[in-house]
């Protein structure tokens, strides 16, 4: 029996299957379903513009996250990317998915991204999911440019991590070719005023020094809103298997970098020490980003997601209003 869409549309809501495609329905019915796995502060700067075109889920493994993302108009979904078996419900339930969750702390691999592939492919896949990895991938390029083709040479564990992330997507994309889209979204330091830790305010408060001129790396930047609406526009738009850059255009040197925000919040400058004093008085996690140098080139950025920055270089986004 066949219901008829005339007389009846206003008291029947239609909504697709997990196996119905969404072009098989009037256009009037169709609703991307955009599933965000790590919704946390990007994700839910990406989520908040989707919410007038899409319906957005959001994976969560505790109740309080599940509480905020309701308040935001987020449809929140149970789930634990270090427990395989809960992510069952994931299958054929999104059109396009966001993955910024990050790999686990320990180890050279990423189980969380393998199990979530695992469940997406159990029954009618997504039509593209965008991977959010990290610059790290590339280690120390020596201050060089740096576009996409380069081959990765990761230096720390937690970069090896994401090329193993970025290798399972690949292959997860490979399989699914002609069906799906895979994208991986490479994003150096994100920052923003209204971003938990987003500024170097703090750390210029605290005094902490940076590396002297002779000693120092060059680093990389994006705006916490460029970078949701990058990964926005990489959920429709460039091509498959495609690996694309997201930052801005700012060309600095880390100590460089705190000096333009010394300067604009009125603060001291940070003092300048040689490396070797440094690699004895700093945290081994911040020596870790001050013994990688490079510069990223964004020109596939501007071209294939066709994205306009708000914030072009760091003195625009640390600027006070």
């Amino acid at each position: 029996m066949f219901l008829s869409l005339g007389s009846h549309a206003a008291n029947h809501r239609i909504v697709p299957s997990n196996q119905t495609p969404l072009g098989a329905l009037p256009a009037r019915f169709r609703r991307e379903r955009v599933l965000i796995v790590g919704c946390g502060d990007v994700g839910q700067r990406v989520a908040l513009p989707l919410l007038r075109r899409a319906r957005v889920l959001a994976l969560t493994s505790t109740p309080h996250n599940q509480v905020a993302l309701r308040q935001r108009g987020i449809i929140p979904l149970a789930g634990d990317l270090d427990d395989p078996a809960s992510l069952r419900r994931l299958a054929g339930l999104a059109t396009r998915v966001l993955h910024l969750a990050p790999p686990p702390g320990e180890g050279t691999g990423d189980p969380r991204t393998h199990a979530l592939l695992t469940a997406l492919s159990r029954r009618t896949v997504p039509r593209s999911l965008v991977y959010g990895s990290t610059s790290g991938v590339y280690g120390d390029c020596r201050g060089e440019w740096v576009s996409e083709s380069r081959p990765v040479a990761p230096f720390t564990r937690r970069a090896f991590r994401r090329v193993d992330a970025e290798d399972a997507v690949r292959h997860w994309g490979r399989r699914w070719a002609g069906v799906a889209r895979a994208l991986i979204v490479r994003i150096p330091g994100i920052y923003a005023p209204d971003r938990p830790g987003g500024t170097p305010r703090d750390r210029l408060l605290r005094g902490t020094a940076v590396l002297r001129p002779q000693d120092d790396v060059f680093t990389n930047h994006i705006h916490a809103d460029d970078l949701a609406r990058a990964c926005d526009l990489a959920l429709w738009r460039t091509c498959p298997q495609r690996v694309v850059q997201v930052c801005d255009d700012t060309d600095l040197r880390m100590g460089d970098y705190y000096d333009l925000a010394a300067d604009l919040y009125q603060l001291p400058r940070p003092p300048r020490i040689p490396r070797q004093a440094a690699e004895d008085t700093l945290p081994l996690m911040l020596l870790s980003f001050m013994s990688e140098s490079r510069r990223l080139d964004n020109t596939r950025m501007r071209r294939e997601l066709r994205l306009r920055l708000r914030y072009p270089t760091v003195r625009e986004g640390l600027a006070p209003p």
